[in-house]
């Protein structure tokens, strides 16, 4: 049986013709008595464009009589093409003078960093170490002068054999509230964390000139410059301790090496005072001049009958 119906003769869909099973993909023809495009598809009708309140985009400068107007794009040479920004960065000589003085600019500027880092260091950054070899080396002068004086065995081969300190006194100077070991030498090694004792002068106390060199460093003679006539410097041995008082401050050549004599400026000459002469580097940051302290020996007292009234 047929899947479709013949069709009355007052309907209107009888013009459409019957699509066989034959030929299913028949297009359907156009009703008669209609405009063919009338059903066509419509075209997409665009968007209004949106109202801006953007001001309108500026024209392009006119160049001003004599600038010169460089194309922006490539231009084709023998070599290839050239950059579109060449003729702007292309190195002049006042520009690579520029350059040249710009990075040695630099190079100064981080010397400079480098220099003033080191002198930071020198000064402020030393204060923790020498402070700990000091107190290694009150330690050990501590247990030196604890330990009883050595007996003469039977024999030489019954005699110590321990090696002896380097630290032989300690400095004491009130007014600056400062202290330290001192040790036998004034070589930079010697010296380094201590004061050093001239090997040549005199010892604490003696007839003469115990004169001692220091480093101008916030760990050691840095205030050295604050001191004045009178005020004390307090030396201490195993056995007693020497107060000297502060007669004479003067800056010298490195070469006035007279300083240290037995009598002060007076090469030659036969001490008949005790004395002490402290002696550093000035000005502070530099070493082109000696700062020299002289005193005199006030008095002195056993250690055994405590601290003198100096040390409070």
């Amino acid at each position: 049986m047929s899947r479709h119906r013949m069709p009355d003769g007052d309907d209107e869909t009888a013009i459409i013709p019957q699509v066989s099973a034959e030929t299913p993909t028949t297009v359907i023809p156009v009703v008669p008595g209609h405009d063919e495009q009338a059903t066509g598809l419509l075209g997409v009708v665009p968007p209004a464009p949106e109202k801006s309140d953007a001001p309108a985009p500026a024209a392009p400068p006119v160049p001003r009589r004599g600038e010169r107007v460089v194309r922006l794009r490539p231009e084709q040479t023998d070599e290839g093409y050239k950059s579109v920004y060449s003729e702007l960065t292309r190195p002049t000589v006042g520009s690579r003078i520029r350059t040249g003085v710009r990075g040695l600019g630099e190079i100064m500027i981080t010397l400079g960093v480098i220099v003033l880092l080191f002198a930071a260091y020198e000064v402020w950054g030393t204060t923790a170490i020498i402070g700990d070899h000091q107190d290694s080396l009150d330690q050990q002068l501590a247990e030196q002068w604890d330990e009883p004086d050595p007996t003469v065995g039977p024999t030489p081969s019954a005699s110590p054999t321990k090696a002896p300190l380097t630290g032989i006194a300690r400095l004491y100077i009130p007014e600056l509230d400062k202290q330290w070991v001192v040790v036998q030498g004034v070589t930079q090694k010697d010296i380094r964390y201590a004061p050093g004792h001239y090997p040549s002068s005199a010892d604490p106390g003696e007839i003469g000139n115990f004169a001692v060199a220091g480093h101008r460093n916030r760990a050691t003679f840095w205030r050295l410059d604050e001191l004045d006539n009178g005020d004390a410097i307090v030396v201490e041995t195993k056995t007693e301790w020497f107060v000297y008082k502060v007669s004479q401050t003067r800056i010298v050549k490195p070469s006035q090496v007279e300083v240290v004599a037995p009598v002060p400026g007076r090469p030659g000459a036969k001490p008949t005072t005790a004395m002490l002469t402290l002696t550093t580097c000035n000005p502070k940051f530099d070493n082109y001049q000696r700062l020299i302290i002289h005193a005199k020996l006030d008095h002195k007292q056993a250690r055994s009958a405590g601290k003198p009234a100096e040390l409070g």
